[in-house]
Order: C-alpha cells, then structure tokens, then sequence
C-alpha cells in the first residue's frame, strides 16, 4: 500500500516580490501569483486527491482552491497548523536589509546558531522541525493508503527533506523550494520514494 503525499509551495505574494520575511502575514498574491495557481491547477488536474492540508493563511488555502476547483468530486480540505512557516517574530514584514538596520547584534545571534537562532518573538528552525515532524507522522498514521495535497511553505518542505534524506537540518537551505512548485513523496511500507522536487509547472 502506498500514500502518496503531494508537498506545494504557495504562489507569489507581494511581499515575496519584495522579498520581505514573510509567515502569518497575508500578503495579497500578485497577477504573476494567479498565473502560478492556474499552471498548477493545471499540473495537478489529473491526481485524484483524498484529502488536502493547508495553514492559515490566505496563500496557502488561495492556492489550494485553484487546483482543487471544477473536480467533479469535492476533495475535504483542512487547516493544519503543523504545516506553518517559521514564525519570523518581530522581523515579520521586513526585508533582510531592514533586519540587519534594526536588529544587528539579533540578527548576528540567530545566524550564528542555524537550529535554535530565533527573531524575537518567532520559532527556531529545531521548533518548527518539531511540529512538522509531529504533523507528518500523524499524516502517515491516519490517512494510510491516501493521496493528500499538502499547500505549505517553503521550510517545512525542506523539513521534510531533510527528515527523509538524512541530511542535517542545519543544511535545510540545500534544497530549492520555488514558489508554486510541487514536490512528490511516495510512502512504502518498507521506505519513502522521492519522486521529483521542486518541479515548478510553465506558465
């Protein structure tokens, strides 16, 4: 029996054009954004989805209602906090130049140790690592044999990864996680299969 996970990062907002850091905030998606949700819809058309995850925010549940419109037989979705991006804290909404200008020796601090750095007021890598952990194997334990779409962001994603290939989380920035792109996982009894990463569909 296999359960076939289907990982999505959401499509382009404003502040990813703007490349400010970006978690709870609901940016609004841009016009490039709603061609991104239309090409994945597309991607996806075909791939009979049980159940679909998503988080709070607008993004994420956007671009799960584009590929899930027009199925002949709707597909439950549900909002899954496990699956949130790292909680940027104070540093929500700021470009990375505007974090060094307002919280260098912070700044200096969270990058000089990768798992349990934090802004003020956010997560640490080692914390979001333990709730996707936590998501994905209650995932794994109640919905066996399934096909779920998962629409999340981008450090989940490499969580997962990581967790798979056994490589250190610290190193989690290895993987290219594009926005709106799609990365397959096929779980076995006896291992995972990756099947592709970060395939991004054309416009």
């Amino acid at each position: 029996m296999r359960t076939s996970i289907w990982l999505v990062r959401h499509v382009q907002t404003q502040y990813n054009r703007e490349q400010r850091y970006q978690s709870h905030s609901n940016s609004p998606i841009t016009a490039y954004g709603i061609r991104q949700q239309a090409a994945l819809a597309h991607r996806l058309r075909r791939i009979p989805f049980t159940l679909a995850l998503t988080t709070a925010t607008e993004r994420t549940q956007a671009t799960a209602a584009a590929i899930l419109a027009h199925r002949q037989l709707p597909v439950p979705t549900l909002i899954d906090p496990a699956w949130a991006e790292s909680a940027h804290g104070t540093w929500e909404g700021l470009t990375y130049r505007e974090v060094l200008q307002r919280y260098p020796t912070e700044a200096r601090q969270r990058f000089a140790d990768a798992l349990h750095g934090r802004a003020s007021g956010g997560e640490a890598l080692a914390d979001v690592a333990a709730r996707v952990q936590q998501g994905w194997l209650a995932l794994l334990r109640e919905h066996t044999g399934e096909r779920i779409l998962i629409v999340t962001h981008a450090t989940p994603i490499r969580i997962v990864l990581c967790s798979l290939t056994g490589m250190p989380l610290t190193q989690h920035w290895q993987w290219r996680i594009d926005l709106a792109s799609i990365t397959a996982i096929d779980i076995y009894a006896s291992s995972p299969i990756i099947r592709f990463v970060n395939e991004v569909p054309r416009l």
